[in-house]
């Protein structure tokens, strides 16, 4: 089914099958993304090519240290003629938003999106105004070791379900980017390969793949070493451990699998996991580092 999107989704970035891959289970899992890498590696592209592959209306926010919250949300203008306050609403009244650079604002802007990220909706004056169906947040993040960043506190990491970074390309796929079409111009013509109702109908359908109870309890196994572990300040949450499970029903889902199967936890597990664990010495871990601590648990 989504054989011909992934296709088209690798002439457009090349070399990122697995990045791709995993920002398509996570709008299929009904979450959001965030895209951890330089300036100029494709994050910005990603987004775009996702919003035209599934037919989703597309907003960007550029986020910078001098935002507002009412920049991203929208706000309120009183009317003279009805002499009463009318609601303009902002960018994130999108199907799929893009907040690029989002940790070059303040943690005070950065807090907007809190409310639609959780709960899909946004109050104003007292007022709450639902967001579209689907919604989807893709943010993109600065290295922390550039100027002008702000670290995302906890709460706004957690609201994302997965983290990915896509790093530099091989010799051979620069080659091809150096050579080839103009990215941009490449983007012009692509056509959307879903509807927006055909994407709600996949949405369901991942939600039924069928997860065994061996495998609940490798999921709870996963949770409960972080928590135990003294390798880690704090442990994974029970949200995380939904994420894993929706994560992996999707990835099964791409794979035309009607149930999980242990690889596809650990397919998506780096990406769930990364933003969510600080290590004692309060540093973010890479993947090598904490895959060799979970791959020591028994799998179902």
């Amino acid at each position: 089914m989504l054989t011909h999107l992934l296709n088209t989704a690798n002439t457009i970035i090349s070399g990122k099958e697995q990045a791709i891959k995993l920002s398509i289970a996570c709008l299929l899992s009904k979450g959001h993304l965030l895209i951890e890498d330089l300036p100029g590696m494709g994050k910005t592209t990603l987004a775009h090519l996702l919003a035209k592959l599934f037919g989703l209306d597309y907003s960007r926010i550029q986020f910078t240290s001098d935002m507002l919250p009412a920049d991203i949300i929208g706000v309120s203008i009183f009317d003279r003629n009805n002499t009463e306050f009318q609601f303009h609403p902002g960018p994130v009244f999108s199907q799929l938003v893009l907040a690029d650079e989002i940790n070059r604002a303040t943690a005070k802007t950065q807090s907007a999106l809190l409310e639609a990220m959780e709960e899909q909706q946004i109050t104003m004056d007292g007022k709450t105004y639902p967001l579209d169906d689907p919604f989807f947040v893709i943010a993109t993040q600065n290295p922390q070791t550039q100027a002008g960043t702000f670290s995302l506190p906890e709460s706004q990491l957690d609201r994302f379900l997965m983290r990915i970074v896509l790093g530099y390309p091989d010799r051979k796929t620069e080659r091809g980017i150096l050579s080839g079409a103009d990215r941009r111009e490449l983007l012009k013509s692509i056509k959307p390969s879903f509807s927006t109702e055909q994407l709600l109908a996949m949405q369901k359908q991942v939600r039924e793949v069928h997860i065994s109870s061996a495998l609940l309890d490798y999921v709870q196994d996963i949770l409960q070493f972080s928590r135990q572990s003294q390798a880690f300040l704090t442990g994974l949450s029970p949200r995380a451990g939904l994420a894993l499970l929706r994560a992996a029903q999707a990835w099964a889902f791409i794979h035309n699998r009607e149930m999980v199967i242990p690889d596809d936890i650990k397919a998506v597990l780096p990406s769930i996991i990364l933003h969510r664990l600080v290590s004692q010495d309060d540093q973010k871990q890479n993947e090598s580092q904490v895959m060799a601590l979970f791959d020591a648990l028994p799998i179902p």
